[in-house]
C-alpha cells in the first residue's frame, strides 16, 4: 500500500514524499488507520519493521487537523532509552516538516543546563513529549507537569521497559493521565508481564502482530555443545582463534556479565560491560568506548539486543541461549548490518539444548554445530527433545503409586499447543517482504525539501530555522 492511499494530511505526505517514502510498511499499512480512528492499539513489531512511523504519523496527522491546545502537553511517547528519546524526536521534526508541530526530548544523561531547558518545555506545553519512564517521573515530583489534557499516550519497546524495572514507573504515570485518552503499545515481545500491563491500561484495543523476521543470510551462525563449565574457556578460545574485533557477548544476568567481563579483562582483553546496574552516563561512556574501538569485547545483557544501531559488530556470542525466539533474532541481528557479513556462535549446555532446539524449529533450520576443540575435554552430545534439569522422584517403594497406595495408569504425554511443530511454526512467507519503494523506517528521517521551513509555535524548546537540503 502507497502512503497516499492513507487519510494522511497533504502537508504529511509532502515530508514523506520529500523524504522519497513511498510504500507502506506491513505495520505502517495496519496501524496507521487504526491509529487515525482514535482506537487504542496493541501493535506487536520488531526493531526495523518502520514502527516508528506507524504512529507518529498519524498522531501528526491529529494534532495537525485537531484543535488542540498551544499550552498543554497533547501526547506523551514513552521510551526506554535516552538514544532512542532522541532518535524519535528527529524523526518526528522530518516528519512533521512542514507543520507547527512542537517536541521536546525528555531523558536522562544531562546536565543543569539541560534539565531547566526541560522543565520549562513541560512547564509551558509541547504537542509532543518523547521521555523516558524515569526522567518524567522525577519533574512529575516536583510538581510542574500537568498531564491532565494528554490526548494520546504511546509505549514503545514496552517489553524492553519492563525489562529495565520501569513497570512501576510506568503506572504511576498512567494514574495522572485523562481516563479518555488515546493508548498505543508497541512491543517486540508479548511475555505475561506485557499481557498484564495492556489489559492495565488499554481500552478495547485493535491488535497487530508483524511475524519476527528470521536472521540475515548474511549472518554465519554456529553452535558448540558444551558443559557449563567450560564455557568461558571455550569463549576465550574463540576469541584466541578468530581474531574478530567489535564482539558483543549476550549473557543472561547482569551477575554473569559482571564476572565474565572480570575473567576477559583479566586474560587481557579490552572489555567492556552493559547492564541495568549501571546508570544512564555510565552507559554512555561503555557505548562510546566501544564505537570508537577502545573496547573489543562489549559482554551484555538483552540491554543492549535492541534499539542500540552500531555497525561493523563482527560477531555476536550468545553465552547462554536466549528464553525465546525472539531474543535470539534480536541478539544475533545486531552483526551483518549496513550490508556487511557477521558470525553469530551460541554456547548450548545440557540444560539449553530444549531451548535451543526450540529456536531452530522457530527458524525453520538446524545450525550448524561445531566440534568442541579437543583440549576443552569432552561435550555432551545433542539431544534437544530431552528435557534437562532432572525430575522430582517420590518416596522408595511408591514409585507409579498414589498417596493412598494405588497405582495410577498414566496417558502418554501430549505436546503442549503453543509448541511450534512442523505444522504451526511460522512460515518463511509469512515474514514482511521488503518494499519496491524505499519505505519509512525506524532510522532517524532528515526532510529533503528546499523551500524554508514554518517557524515553530513555541521556541523555547527548540529553534529550528531553514533546512540546507545538503
Amino acid at each position: 500500500m502507497r502512503f497516499d492511499e492513507l487519510d494522511l494530511s497533504d502537508d504529511v505526505l509532502d515530508a514523506l514524499d520529500a523524504m522519497q517514502f513511498e510504500e507502506c510498511t506491513p505495520i505502517q499499512e495496519k496501524a496507521i488507520g487504526v491509529v487515525l480512528e482514535g482506537r487504542d492499539l496493541i501493535a506487536v513489531a520488531q526493531t526495523g519493521t518502520g514502527k516508528t512511523a506507524a504512529y507518529l504519523l498519524p498522531i501528526i496527522n491529529r494534532l495537525a487537523e485537531g484543535d488542540f491546545p498551544d499550552d498543554a502537553i497533547n501526547c506523551i511517547i514513552m521510551v526506554p532509552t535516552h538514544e532512542l528519546a532522541q532518535q524519535i524526536d528527529r524523526q518526528l521534526e522530518g516528519f512533521s516538516y512542514y507543520l507547527s508541530i512542537s517536541s521536546v526530548a525528555i531523558h536522562g544523561g544531562t546536565d543543569g543546563k539541560e534539565f531547566a531547558r526541560q522543565q520549562q518545555s513541560l512547564k509551558l506545553g509541547a504537542d509532543v513529549v518523547i521521555a523516558t519512564p524515569g526522567r518524567l517521573l522525577a519533574h512529575m515530583k516536583m510538581g510542574y507537569v500537568d498531564l491532565s489534557r494528554v490526548s494520546c499516550f504511546v509505549l514503545d519497546e514496552a517489553d524492553r521497559m519492563l525489562d529495565m524495572g520501569f513497570y512501576d514507573d510506568i503506572l504511576q504515570i498512567v494514574k495522572q493521565l485523562p481516563a479518555d485518552r488515546q493508548t498505543l503499545m508497541f512491543s517486540a515481545t508479548m511475555p505475561p508481564k506485557i499481557q498484564q500491563l495492556a489489559s492495565t491500561i488499554l481500552n478495547d484495543p485493535a491488535e497487530v502482530k508483524i511475524a519476527v523476521s528470521k536472521p540475515t543470510e548474511k549472518i554465519d551462525q554456529s553452535a558448540f555443545v558444551c558443559y557449563e563449565g567450560q564455557k568461558t574457556d571455550l569463549l576465550k578460545h574463540l576469541f584466541k582463534t578468530c581474531h574478530s574485533r567489535r564482539v558483543i557477548v549476550f549473557a543472561s544476568s547482569k551477575l554473569k556479565v559482571k564476572e565474565l567481563s572480570r575473567a576477559l579483562r583479566q586474560s587481557h582483553w579490552k572489555t567492556g560491560e552493559m547492564h541495568s546496574d549501571l546508570d544512564q552516563q555510565a552507559r554512555e561512556s561503555v557505548m562510546l568506548d566501544f564505537r570508537a574501538g577502545r573496547i573489543d569485547i562489549l559482554v551484555a545483557t538483552d540491554i543492549v539486543a535492541r534499539g542500540i544501531d552500531i555497525d561493523e559488530i563482527t560477531m555476536v556470542v550468545n553465552y547462554d541461549v536466549p528464553h525465546e525466539a525472539e531474543d535470539y533474532v534480536h541478539r544475533v541481528g545486531r552483526t551483518a548490518r549496513a550490508n556487511s557479513e557477521g558470525k553469530a556462535v551460541t554456547f548450548i549446555s545440557e540444560r539449553e539444548q530444549s531451548k535451543f532446539g526450540y529456536i531452530e524449529r522457530f527458524l525453520g533450520y538446524e545450525v550448524r554445530k561445531e566440534p568442541m576443540p579437543s583440549q576443552l575435554g569432552e561435550a555432551p552430545e545433542y539431544h534437544p527433545e530431552k528435557k534437562k534439569g532432572g525430575v522430582r522422584k517420590g518416596k522408595p517403594g511408591n514409585k507409579g503409586k498414589s498417596r493412598s497406595g494405588h497405582s495410577r495408569d498414566r496417558k502418554p504425554r501430549q505436546p503442549q499447543n503453543n509448541r511450534p511443530t512442523e505444522n504451526n511454526h511460522p512460515k518463511s512467507d509469512s515474514q514482511p517482504q521488503n518494499p519496491v519503494k524505499p519505505a519509512a523506517t525506524d532510522k532517524p528521517a532528515e526532510a529533503a525539501a528546499t523551500q524554508p521551513k514554518p517557524k515553530k509555535r513555541r521556541y523555547y524548546h527548540r529553534r529550528r530555522g531553514p533546512k540546507n537540503p545538503e
